[in-house]
């Protein structure tokens, strides 16, 4: 799955390809930069090595890239017939210029190929603006659930649960 796409100011272009095993190190960097911002909320980086070969066995992550190297990534799994998509991470330093959103688009296709009805996603409530970034991009609050016991929040929270059905 290679798709370019004209995507920063510069009109660089973005390919978005399926990740291989050689691609964890740079993941485990990529995400860990994007979710220091939850630092917040819980101690210690948000992924590691292991971490993310386990997601890898268990679906697969798209990558963005582009002339200077992993831009962006998001976690897939089919899970019976809705997708679920997970670990979306943007460089810092490349935020707020649509990645973002161009990911979670691949995503959907990827998800609707797949046989997928939905999909379904889940952001910690500290997080304020991702339920509105997820809103636009269609996305419906449909619950919450709390933290898994295993891990210690610093301040109250809980998961919001956000749906999407597919065309």
């Amino acid at each position: 799955m290679e798709h370019p796409s004209k995507s920063s100011p510069r009109n660089e272009s973005v390919f978005i390809r399926t990740a291989v095993s050689r691609d964890i190190p740079a993941l485990v960097r990529l995400i860990n930069a994007a979710f220091l911002v939850e630092q917040f909320v819980f101690d210690g980086d948000r992924i590691n090595t292991e971490e993310t070969r386990a997601f890898m066995d268990a679906g697969k992550f798209l990558l963005a890239e582009d002339a200077a190297g992993l831009v962006g990534c998001v976690y897939l799994e089919i899970r019976q017939d809705h997708g679920y998509l997970g670990l979306l991470a943007v460089d810092p330093a490349r935020q707020g210029r649509g990645l973002g959103s161009k990911l979670v688009a691949a995503a959907e296709d990827y998800f609707r190929a797949g046989g997928c009805s939905a999909v379904d996603l889940r952001v910690i409530s500290q997080r304020t603006p991702l339920p509105r970034f997820y809103r636009r991009l269609g996305y419906v609050e449909i619950g919450t659930a709390p933290f898994s016991p295993s891990l210690e929040a610093k301040v109250p929270g809980n998961y919001i649960i956000m749906s999407k059905r597919l065309a």
